[in-house]
């Protein structure tokens, strides 16, 4: 092989990562218990570390990012209620309709602009009146990065304000926060300040073959717990997995401005895929 023959990789997606010998290894040795019964010490350590990072007071380990957003949806909104979100946000197209069709909650699709934001006037105007015509508005949900865009901070500060306003909830659907936080060289705390709810991926850019954790105040991860059995997700000696999203957060995290580089337009990289 020539020293400078480009490298091969498969930029499908960041899903198609795999488990590093040294996560394999962690995940080996992870200790081990009933996650369903809150016996797992290895889960707990992650669910803590990450609530704990983000200022919350709890967090929940989960199998999936779409469950994690279902469970968030679910445990801000009832039967007949409503939440807003960017028309190709993941919760809207990309998730099977679960809001909607397990948690009988309606989904409020709206413009973006070319950035991935949403006009601040138009989750204004889609806030519906108190009428029973209507889905009652209950729950706003930004995703971070979106289609690729990091959301800037004064834009999410701004949606943080609006909800306030407007009495209604906040989830950010942070699947892709941490690449949010490198590519923007800032604490990735600092990109979910204000909102109620936040669900990170483990899964994808950071190398672990499965899971989310959601982090929120105690009461909604109480109900959240709820839902996740309800919805299947209640796991068992969940340890080994968890293992793998410690190792992530310890090893990492570092490295995602590396895949930055190597995605970027003038990379020696060879595409393989889309």
């Amino acid at each position: 092989m020539q020293a400078n023959a480009a490298i091969r990789l498969d930029f499908r997606s960041d899903t198609v990562t795999r488990p590093t010998l040294g996560m394999r290894a962690a995940m080996a040795a992870a200790e081990v218990g009933d996650d369903v019964l809150g016996d797992d010490p290895t889960v707990k350590a992650l669910e803590a570390r990450l609530a704990a990072l983000f200022g919350k007071e709890a967090g929940l380990f989960v199998p999936t990012g779409t469950m994690s957003n279902l469970a968030a949806i679910m445990s801000h909104c009832q039967r007949g209620e409503e939440f807003l979100c960017a028309s190709g946000a993941h919760t809207y197209l990309w998730e099977a309709g679960g809001a909607a069709v397990l948690g009988s909650v309606q989904p409020q699709p709206l413009p973006v602009r070319a950035d991935g934001t949403i006009p601040i006037e138009e989750l204004h105007a889609a806030v519906k009146d108190d009428d029973p015509h209507f889905a009652i508005t209950r729950l706003v949900s930004i995703e971070n990065t979106f289609a690729g865009r990091v959301l800037p901070r004064d834009h999410l500060a701004e949606v943080v304000e609006f909800a306030r306003e407007r009495k209604l909830a906040t989830h950010l659907d942070g699947a892709r926060l941490f690449n949010a936080a490198a590519a923007l060289g800032v604490d990735v705390g600092y990109l979910a300040e204000g909102f109620d709810s936040v669900s990170l991926c483990l899964s994808k850019g950071l190398g672990a073959p499965i899971g989310s954790v959601l982090v929120g105040d105690a009461p909604l991860i109480a109900r959240a717990r709820r839902w996740r059995k309800m919805l299947g997700g209640g796991m068992r000696q969940a340890g080994i997995i968890a293992a793998a999203g410690l190792y992530a957060l310890d090893h990492h995290v570092d490295r995602l401005i590396e895949d930055h580089a190597t995605a970027a337009p003038n990379s020696p990289c060879t595409v393989i895929a889309r």
